[in-house]
């Protein structure tokens, strides 16, 4: 395992300029664009394999219209990225949930998620991203068909070459709690089981992962990580794509809590979990620990 291995998740404030404090996420802030550039060369430096991006925008709407903006806030943040560190590999996220007055990740009909409706959505964001320069797209809406319908946006359009990455395995976990807070996305209603995965259905993701294959992704995603090196090892068994686990905010908030209690050693459990998602058979792993994980692997 080495630093660019990992994906750092960076969140972008619309409208902010000062670096804001995650209270639940100790170490990580929502970032402003004027930011990006030094955060971008710093982790450039580091040799952490790429970042990803959530953007925050100042502007929510019913059908989250504020995601598809040609000068909107993850589409500044990519132009900013890319003009300090242009070899950095960005990737972004692809869903309207922060950007809606609902937070939901689709577009609604009454109480329900229109996932027809959203797909064009969804493929209209992507493209956004794809003209300013993200390098991968991912799709984390878990609509049906997300992964095609991108696909065939971004080949319609020339931007075959840039790569999306399937939420291929997107559980309904308590694991996120955290990142709600981070990208202001809670749902307004209800909650996001009726799309996301249930985490005891193993088949379920299975077929998703071949799905997604099918649909033309370029990197299978699972998610949460920690509790799902099963589903990691499963995906790695039964695809030849690059694999990543995504080590969410709750697992980042645990190890956090727990160390700055002096319950456990931040620096060896850190490095324990990551080699666990590697031997489950993870090419990427993201993780909010990377720029610290990063001067670990290399001082090891």
């Amino acid at each position: 395992m080495s630093p660019g291995d990992l994906i750092y998740p960076i969140f972008v404030r619309e409208g902010a300029t000062e670096p804001e404090p995650i209270e639940s996420m100790p170490g990580i802030d929502r970032l402003p664009v004027s930011a990006l550039a030094e955060e971008a060369k710093q982790i450039a430096a580091r040799e952490i394999g790429a970042v990803l991006l959530f953007g925050l925008p100042t502007v929510k709407d019913e059908t989250g219209s504020a995601s598809r903006n040609p000068d909107g806030v993850v589409q500044d943040a990519i132009k900013a990225i890319k003009d300090a560190a242009p070899d950095l590999i960005v990737m972004t996220d692809v869903c309207i949930c922060a950007y809606t007055t609902h937070g939901h990740c689709g577009v609604l009909c009454g109480k329900q998620i229109d996932n027809d409706a959203t797909l064009p959505l969804l493929a209209q964001m992507a493209l956004s991203h794809a003209e300013v320069g993200a390098d991968v797209v991912a799709p984390s809406s878990m609509m049906d068909e997300q992964v095609l319908a991108l696909r065939q946006a971004l080949d319609s359009s020339q931007f075959s070459s840039t790569a999306v990455m399937g939420y291929s395995s997107k559980f309904a976990s308590a694991f996120y709690g955290p990142f709600r807070e981070a990208a202001d996305s809670a749902p307004s209603f209800g909650d996001r089981a009726s799309y996301q995965h249930d985490f005891a259905n193993l088949r379920h993701a299975r077929r998703e992962i071949r799905q997604d294959e099918v649909e033309g992704a370029d990197i299978l995603m699972v998610k949460p990580g920690l509790a799902y090196l099963d589903i990691v090892a499963e995906a790695r068994r039964i695809s030849d794509l690059p694999i990543a686990a995504y080590s969410v905010s709750g697992e980042y908030s645990m190890i956090k809590a727990a160390a700055e209690r002096g319950w456990l050693d931040e620096r060896k459990i850190v490095l324990e979990t990551l080699t666990a998602f590697r031997r489950a058979g993870a090419d990427l792993i993201i993780t909010y620990f990377a720029k610290d994980a990063s001067t670990w692997l290399n001082e090891s």
